[in-house]
């Protein structure tokens, strides 16, 4: 039922010093959603699939190199297995392998061996109910085993992180491996030093991961095994900015004319318009659609490992509430509002109050903060500094029988023109200071974001976003008054049985 209550939240002037921070961040812990890291026996015919390069084929021809494929449940994910040959033909006729740049043979071969392999999407469902230990019986069939595990929550602990850190094993370096080959594949961005970079950096996680067991059986396994995904997390943390790094180098590159258009020989780079490379973007949103999966399931595994905390499975609330969110992120956009012009909007809260339900309290952090921000920015750059300020409406909606939890954020900034309205999908599309996205970009901040960062920067915010909302099945929209102001809608599924857009 829907609650008619509203809540105002007035804003004050923050004062910008470690003491004030503190305390900001001592009280905000306490919140129950605070945040936490947590073929055939018959001979086949030839099958010619993409390689890294385009001269080279992988071929599949005799059975002995493709046997059946065969789908087998692991920790509640379908994971499908296939058995290919990794070897390429040339269109010489010769057989090799792609080599991946900066790669040896060796290494380049079992990169691509993994990339064989699909990547296992998953849920918000499944990683809650594996992090309870409800798929243990399909690891462990013995009758006995399971009445201990019943028995003794201790060792059914221990078996749940030996059953993720195998799933991992096995997963880990296939998605690794993919994003590999599209970042050695990219048209333009490749050449990049900061893409390079970053390609290095999954290079080596990849194998570093494959020079581990193939099984996880033991709890010193599963130890050494924890210890280096922290250090790959640790290690993948700058890795958006480090790519948004290269995003602006190859804009700069544009504009200087030194790249031509990979495709079209005539265009030369002045005529090329960054904000309409649609390769490019659908490039970027595949990679960080990949990355928050990657970081959801080390994240995941890592938190199983702590105490457990009330509410909790993993970074995974079982009872996050859009509410309690909303006040943490009003908090940080009106210290960065303040910090920049001195006030902050107030911010006016209304509908469903109370309402809970499960989700990643810190991806929802994530997507109101950039909201809020831009609309905390808008309204005081439109209507001016020490102006009476119009307040920032949040609109929380939920019903018993809707498909989605629906936030709304509404502002009167002014709107944005509609011919910029494809431009704020866009990777690098910011209306801050020029200045200030190249310092930005030329500081490798090894977090996914702080509040620390300028009110306005990058302009990843919104595509980054929306990549969040749909990772587990929701959206983001953004509609538009010119002169007026701006309506935000983030969807977020209710259920949580929306498996992750896993790209190719």
């Amino acid at each position: 039922m829907m609650m008619a209550s509203q809540v105002r939240i007035p804003q004050k002037l923050f004062l910008v010093s470690s003491a004030a921070a503190t305390t900001r961040s001592t009280t905000r812990m306490k919140s129950p959603c605070s945040n936490r890291l947590f073929g055939s026996s018959a001979r086949q015919k030839m099958v010619v699939a993409k390689s890294a390069h385009s001269t080279l084929a992988r071929v599949a021809t005799a059975p002995a190199t493709r046997k059946a494929t065969r789908t087998t449940p692991f920790c509640g994910f379908r994971q499908r297995r296939f058995f290919q040959s990794s070897s390429y033909l040339c269109v010489d006729g010769s057989s090799s392998t792609a080599i991946i740049e900066g790669c040896s043979l060796e290494d380049s071969d079992a990169i691509h061996k993994q990339a064989l392999h699909p990547q296992t999407p998953i849920s918000l469902q499944t990683l809650m109910k594996t992090g309870r230990g409800e798929f243990l019986h399909r690891t462990w069939k013995d009758e006995t085993m399971q009445t201990q595990l019943q028995k003794n929550k201790k060792l059914a602990t221990r078996q749940v992180l030996i059953q993720v850190a195998g799933f991992l094993r096995r997963e880990l370096p296939i998605r690794l491996a993919h994003r590999i080959q599209d970042l050695d594949r990219v048209p333009m961005m490749k050449e990049q030093k900061s893409v390079k970079a970053v390609k290095d950096l999954y290079t080596k996680s990849c194998l570093e991961l494959l020079q581990l067991p193939d099984k996880i059986t033991t709890k010193q396994q599963e130890q050494d095994f924890a210890q280096v995904v922290e250090n790959i997390y640790e290690r993948h943390a700058g890795v958006l900015v480090q790519m948004a790094r290269g995003a602006f180098e190859l804009r700069s590159a544009i504009r200087e004319g030194t790249v031509k258009h990979p495709k079209i020989s005539n265009i030369t780079s002045q005529q090329i318009d960054f904000e309409k490379m649609e390769d490019t973007h659908d490039f970027l949103d595949r990679f960080y659609i990949c990355r928050i999966g990657i970081r959801v399931l080390i994240g995941q595994y890592l938190a199983l490992r702590q105490p457990p905390v009330d509410n909790y499975i993993g970074i995974i609330c079982s009872q996050t509430s859009p509410y309690e969110v909303v006040k943490r992120a009003v908090d940080d956009a009106a210290f960065m509002c303040t910090r920049k012009y001195g006030d902050a909007p107030e911010v006016i809260m209304t509908g469903r109050l109370d309402l809970t339900f499960p989700y990643v309290p810190t991806h929802l952090h994530y997507i109101l903060l950039e909201l809020l921000k831009n609309s905390m920015r808008a309204t005081v750059d439109w209507h001016g500094i020490d102006a009476d300020y119009p307040p920032i409406k949040v609109i929380i909606a939920d019903g018993d029988d809707n498909e989605d939890v629906v936030i709304k954020v509404s502002d009167e900034g002014g709107g944005i023109p509609r011919s910029n309205m494809k431009k704020i999908w866009s990777y690098l599309f910011t209306t801050a200071d020029p200045t200030i996205q190249e310092g930005m970009v030329a500081f490798n901040e090894n977090v996914d974001h702080a509040i620390d960062s300028p009110l306005a920067g990058l302009g990843y915010g919104l595509p980054i976003s929306r990549s969040y909302c749909r990772y587990f099945g929701g959206d983001l929209s953004v509609m538009s008054m010119e002169g007026h102001g701006t309506d935000a809608f983030v969807y977020l599924t209710r259920l949580g049985n929306r498996r992750e857009p896993v790209p190719i």
